[in-house]
């Protein structure tokens, strides 16, 4: 083939540096908006924050200052994103000791339900005379409250050294997730097989120091000798019995209110197995939860709702706006320069610094209008609540504003607004629409209320099937599959009827 030379002529879209800010702060939450501003406030001399110089006055976002619609992200498109048959028997040391033979026979499980997730005031060892972990001060971690205990214990020095490896081990919910072998072959390195064994008898004594701590049933393995650890430090008693036996071998079935099933196995009867239940779910399946120290959970809103006559009122939130502005110190001095700001050194993080300060406002300024559009569409659910949530797509808010699908997708994720009801993901206003008897559409949102209603009413004798949910939305004329039905109640970590049900 000969080489030629061919003249085409095309279009495309070109992104310029100032509309790929724009995108990118477009999509950022409020905490990631604050590290990007602090980022270029330390890389740019030029951008200052008014509370340097005593003044509090927000980003504006009115007539005096215009936004270019060329210019937003607004414009530009992009991608949117087998069991034993025989009853067991109980040997006489499940009571008082805590060797590992006494539950190798345990399911490993995270949690089950009939376990409560509320921290167990059962777990104790009954003794009120002992700190309580609360009393330990504000931001305690299970470390700190262990080692607390470790000071006023008499250990040897190799002891007291195996003991603190352990805690350091636990994981946040007071389990130790690396087996006693695994630690051991960590700490010897290059150690004889005899140095090696002594070191693993120094781990298992200290494992048995540690299980004698405060919170009762830290230092466990797995669920299963969790629960036993707190079962043996409670007075002994024929439920007792029974509920150390469940928590040994039976815990799937009990997961399964299997109540038949586990009364063969264990031979109690029905009111002994229900008194050994209810004794189980006392405990804590995760000791170290409530010395779990919560980050910052609480968000922040970038958009409030308030009431406002006979309709709402749309406001940002001052407090996630930056407040930035040029230093005009700077400035002055650029524009007193022989060559012009163009030719200044400084000229182009002058420029930088602008972009940044309009491409804010403009990020804002969407930010409120989206928010605007999606209170005049959902105005029932801001006067009554999730069930009269209407049905609503991106495409809805995209034309009615003029932009891109892909910008309203970004615009609502990770932002958040205030409103009667709580605080809100702005995705949490957009849900697709089922089908109603009298022609309309539901929005799932609604459907999911009205699940969640259902269940919270049912008889826990016999809680509702997932066709009987069906039918009772079909009644209120939602026409709802089983299968969506079953997607909608495990979006609502609800589980199902089987495992609902009341022994």
């Amino acid at each position: 083939m000969k080489p030629s030379l061919q003249v085409r002529l095309s279009q495309h879209l070109s992104l310029t540096p100032q509309l790929q800010q724009s995108i990118r702060l477009l999509q950022l939450s409020t905490l990631e908006l604050n590290q990007e501003v602090e980022q270029m406030l330390t890389s740019n001399p030029l951008l200052e924050t008014d509370e340097e110089f005593g003044e509090a006055a927000p980003v504006r976002l009115d007539a005096a200052a215009p936004l270019q619609r060329e210019d937003s992200a607004a414009e530009v498109s992009a991608e949117s994103s087998g069991e034993g048959e025989s009853v067991a028997e109980i040997k006489g040391d499940d009571f008082g000791t805590t060797e590992r033979d006494d539950w190798e026979n345990g399911t490993e499980r995270d949690d089950f339900d009939g376990i409560r997730e509320t921290p167990g005031t059962g777990s104790g060892s009954g003794d009120d005379d002992g700190e309580r972990p609360e009393q330990q001060g504000p931001g305690i971690s299970l470390q700190e409250h262990l080692n607390a205990q470790l000071a006023g214990m008499q250990l040897s020095q190799t002891d007291r050294a195996a003991l603190m490896v352990l805690i350091e081990s636990l994981n946040e919910d007071g389990y130790l997730e690396d087996s006693l072998e695994e630690l051991t072959e960590a700490l010897s390195g290059d150690a004889d097989a005899e140095a090696r064994e002594d070191l693993l008898d120094t781990l298992k004594c200290a494992l048995k120091w540690l299980q004698s701590l405060e919170p009762v049933g830290v230092g466990a393995r797995n669920l299963s000798e969790c629960l036993l650890l707190q079962l043996r430090a409670k007075p002994r008693s024929q439920a007792q019995v029974v509920a150390i036996l469940i928590c040994k071998q039976y815990l799937e079935l009990l997961a399964k209110r299997d109540l038949k099933r586990l009364m063969s196995l264990t031979g109690a009867d029905e009111a002994l197995l229900r008194e050994a239940q209810g004794m189980i779910t006392e405990l804590e399946p995760k000791p170290g939860r409530q010395f779990a120290r919560s980050e910052a959970a609480a968000v922040v809103p970038d958009v409030i709702v308030r009431k406002s006559g006979r309709g709402f009122r749309v406001t940002l939130n001052p407090d996630v706006m930056p407040k930035l502005r040029i230093n005009e110190l700077y400035a002055h001095a650029l524009r007193q320069t022989r060559g012009g700001v163009s030719n200044s050194p400084l000229g182009t993080q002058l420029q930088e610094a602008r972009w940044f300060i309009k491409n804010i406002q403009q990020r804002f300024d969407t930010i409120l209008r989206v928010s605007e559009a999606i209170v005049e569409r959902q105005k029932g659910f801001f006067s009554h609540g999730e069930l009269a949530m209407k049905p609503l797509v991106l495409r809805e808010i995209a034309d009615e504003l003029g932009l891109h699908e892909s910008t309203i997708s970004r615009v609502t994720t990770a932002k958040y607004m205030a409103t009667p009801w709580g605080t809100f993901e702005l995705k949490y206003f957009f849900g697709s629409g089922l089908n109603t008897e009298a022609g309309g559409n539901a929005s799932s949102t609604a459907v999911r209320a009205l699940i969640k209603q259902f269940v919270a009413a049912e008889d826990a004798a016999k809680p509702l099937s997932d066709s009987q949910l069906s039918s009772m939305l079909e009644e209120q004329g939602i026409q709802v599959a089983r299968r969506t039905v079953a997607k909608y109640r495990e979006a609502l970590k609800i589980a199902p009827a089987n495992l609902r049900k009341a022994m």
